[in-house]
């Protein structure tokens, strides 16, 4: 008995956030119809793109056990890197995409290093490189406004086949990251490492090369999710990415990813940017408060935490038995 309802329970924890998305769906389109229309459920998807493409990449830092809290800073500093290359150089927006990206990877390269060489914390490393790279870009613009040419916003508001650019570039990201983790020597050593990163580097892991490498992937995804969501607008701000670092890894946490390691999947990140999006949308829809929104998608972060203790705490039950059963008998048992 006690077994059927801990099965039950392990089923229910694990479909909490499918049933939470079906929730949030049914009560804000009960609330306003045009909720479920066709056009914003694609409009969703779309808004959520770029925290789903960061997402993506935090994914890969979750699995390892760190953090990388300086991607909302990535996000801003390197589109303007490339935004500063393309007017220099009067080359379009294909060439600004790889530098924006290279710029991102180098940022993550500076995260990786402090990590892995010097050993700190990545909490304390990337907390710093938050305020550095939103501190550099800022001095580069003097706080102003950047403007970004025509060609990027033509860029940005490009379709294929009926889908909106953001929407394919999200679907190319997860698919080619699902591949590196599932298909991939190196996504083995990412869930070994986040598993039991002592017992990986006894298996002949080298645990520092795994993690330096998933915090590069990890900036390299917020500059290419910067630079997406930029070339949908046009121009750049001193605020632009600033607090998104929190959306990004609560997406991933809430679709499944855990902040302890080990636990996770691409399609993960996918499900919990979009879910943060539709409530989003819908707390506009619904016309709640201006002053509560904040509350009520802090309130969906909380969720995010709270699953992923409930997931770890089951995980460590059931592993605690496991090693029981194969061990010595316990107390009482001869």
């Amino acid at each position: 008995m006690n077994g059927a309802r801990q099965t039950l329970t392990d089923r229910i924890i694990r479909a909490a956030v499918p049933l939470i998305f079906l929730a949030v769906l049914l009560v804000f389109g009960a609330m306003e119809p045009g909720y479920l229309s066709a056009g914003n459920l694609t409009n969703i998807v779309k808004q959520a793109a770029f925290i789903g493409i960061a997402a993506v990449g935090m994914v890969f830092v979750l699995l390892t056990a760190g953090i990388d809290l300086s991607v909302g800073s990535v996000m801003y500093l390197a589109p303007l890197l490339a935004g500063f290359f393309m007017r220099e150089t009067g080359l379009g927006v294909f060439p600004g995409l790889l530098v924006a990206i290279l710029a991102g990877m180098a940022m993550g390269a500076i995260n990786g290093f402090f990590i892995v060489r010097l050993k700190i914390i990545p909490f304390i490393v990337t907390l710093s490189t938050l305020f550095f790279f939103r501190g550099a870009g800022t001095f580069m613009t003097s706080s102003r406004q950047f403007d970004f040419s025509r060609d990027m916003l033509d860029f940005g508001l490009t379709s294929l086949a009926g889908i909106p650019l953001p929407i394919i570039v999200l679907a190319i990201v997860a698919a080619a990251a699902h591949v590196v983790l599932t298909r991939t020597t190196f996504g083995r050593q990412v869930y070994a490492v986040g598993a039991d990163a002592e017992a990986a580097r006894k298996a002949g892991i080298n645990v520092g090369s795994v993690r330096f490498r998933v915090y590069v992937i990890s900036s390299a995804c917020a500059a290419l999710a910067g630079f997406v969501l930029i070339s949908q607008i046009g121009r750049l701000d001193q605020a632009f990415g600033e607090g998104r670092e929190f959306d990004v890894i609560a997406a991933a946490v809430l679709g499944g990813a855990s902040l302890f390691g080990g636990i996770g999947t691409v399609w993960s990140a996918i499900v919990g940017a979009t879910l943060i999006q539709a409530v989003k949308t819908g707390l506009v829809f619904s016309g709640i408060n201006l002053y509560l929104q904040p509350m009520l998608q802090g309130l969906v972060i909380f969720v995010a935490v709270l699953l992923d203790t409930l997931r770890s705490g089951r995980l460590a039950e059931r592993m605690r038995r496991t090693i029981r059963a194969a061990g010595e008998p316990g107390p009482g048992r001869k």
